[in-house]
């Protein structure tokens, strides 16, 4: 039900004993943990030597600002790009939303990641945490690239979890730091922000991540402790019947439920399947916090797992990806972006 952060690029003595915890379901890889493609690799054979039971290894691998493996990498520009390319020639950013998602995916597949948490679906609408990681403002082109983003997901191996459920993007604050409240009405968030969630959700996405915003006009509870939200919204009016995680309960908007203990619970008691608890420092307090609590459903651990898996050296030789990655760079080129 658990998935936690580690402080390095190895596991240490504490580290291992937190990972064999039944209530940790998974980890999550950050900056921190990375030096080479090499060392990463090497950490997650030992994570899967320490759980080789359904156990996910999850990292955010976007694009553009939120891309936590670089060097050795391809660079990947910033999803924002495809939406400003969307407007120029809309088949042209499907194709390359999906070429974008196989890279993305097949990369991580390559080194035994399971879930990297995207692709963003959250309208590009000023909010300061979201910027240009969204598609773009308008719903319905969200919805286009989004759904080809899916399916280049899935091609290479890889559950698409889209994010963040209502939608995040339409309010200023950064919740990061920050609560956030929308004051608009359920009518008003069907028309926009979930627009894209629902067409994911018909188009089969594995996973959705929840936001911590409060939307007081559907219910009092910010959406990740809100069973309106989850239960009858979410599997109930849109019938998603896939895994829901929690946005990360170390941000400053997850701190309205209490302290550790109080967040876990709420989200878990909303319909929650997994809680995201990033910060290492917060993991023996997760831990007490769900003991006496049944792990998360190994089945349901299992629909994340990733599938088929290129080698790296099969990714260097193929013409395919080649071309991808030569497009890729090429849009990140024309907007300033870098690549390697």
């Amino acid at each position: 039900m658990l998935i936690v952060g580690i402080a390095g690029k190895e596991l240490t003595a504490e580290e291992r004993g937190r990972l064999a915890a039944p209530a940790v379901s998974g980890v999550i890889l950050f900056t921190r943990n990375f030096a080479s493609r090499e060392q990463v690799t090497a950490l997650i054979d030992d994570i899967r030597a320490l759980r080789p039971d359904p156990f996910l290894v999850c990292v955010d691998q976007e694009g553009g600002p939120v891309q936590r493996f670089r060097e050795g990498f391809t660079r990947l520009p910033a999803l924002a790009r495809l939406g400003a390319l969307y407007d120029r020639d809309p088949a042209a950013a499907i194709a390359l939303a999906e070429e974008h998602a196989w890279v993305m995916a097949s990369e991580m597949r390559a080194i035994d990641v399971d879930l990297s948490f995207a692709p963003v679906v959250d309208l590009a609408r000023g909010n300061r945490a979201i910027g240009e990681r969204a598609f773009h403002a308008d719903p319905e082109a969200v919805s286009a690239l989004a759904q080809a983003y899916l399916r280049g997901m899935r091609l290479a191996g890889m559950a698409a979890t889209v994010k963040h459920f209502p939608g995040h993007g339409s309010v200023p604050e950064d919740t990061h730091f920050d609560a956030a409240v929308d004051p608009r009405t359920l009518d008003e968030l069907r028309a926009a922000d979930l627009v894209p969630f629902a067409d994911c959700f018909d188009a089969g996405a594995e996973a959705v991540m929840l936001a911590h915003v409060t939307y007081p006009a559907v219910d009092a509870a910010p959406a990740g402790y809100s069973r309106v939200w989850i239960e009858d919204v979410l599997r109930g009016e849109l019938g998603f019947r896939g895994v829901v995680f929690s946005d990360d309960i170390g941000m400053a908007a997850a701190e309205s439920a209490g302290g550790i203990a109080a967040r876990i619970h709420a989200h878990l008691d909303a319909g929650c399947d997994l809680v995201l608890a990033c910060s290492p420092a917060l993991a023996d307090a997760s831990l007490a916090a769900v003991r006496g609590r049944a792990p998360c459903d190994a089945e349901r651990l299992a629909t994340l797992r990733g599938a088929v898996a290129s080698s790296w050296a099969s990714l260097e030789d193929n013409p395919q990806r080649a071309g991808f990655v030569a497009r890729l760079a090429a849009l990140g080129s024309a907007t300033g972006e870098t690549h390697a």
